[in-house]
């Protein structure tokens, strides 16, 4: 995979979860509260980290704003 291919990997995602919160009037850190994460851990997953980490945590994300 190209990097340019990973970055717009990357924002898709980001903008999708952007979007849901904003749906259901949510912040990222009432987010980071429902799903037991640290604020920053979650931001870096939203934002396209790929550590084993944000891998689980955008999971989690993706079952609590039912992202498929």
């Amino acid at each position: 995979m190209t990097e340019e291919a990973m970055v717009a990997g990357a924002n898709a995602i980001k903008n999708k979860i952007k979007i849901e919160l904003l749906e259901r009037n949510m912040t990222q850190v009432e987010l980071s509260n429902l799903i037991k994460e640290n604020p920053q851990q979650l931001n870096r997953a939203i934002h396209g980290d790929m550590s084993p980490k944000s891998k689980a945590i955008r999971e989690k994300i993706y079952k609590v704003l039912n992202i498929k």
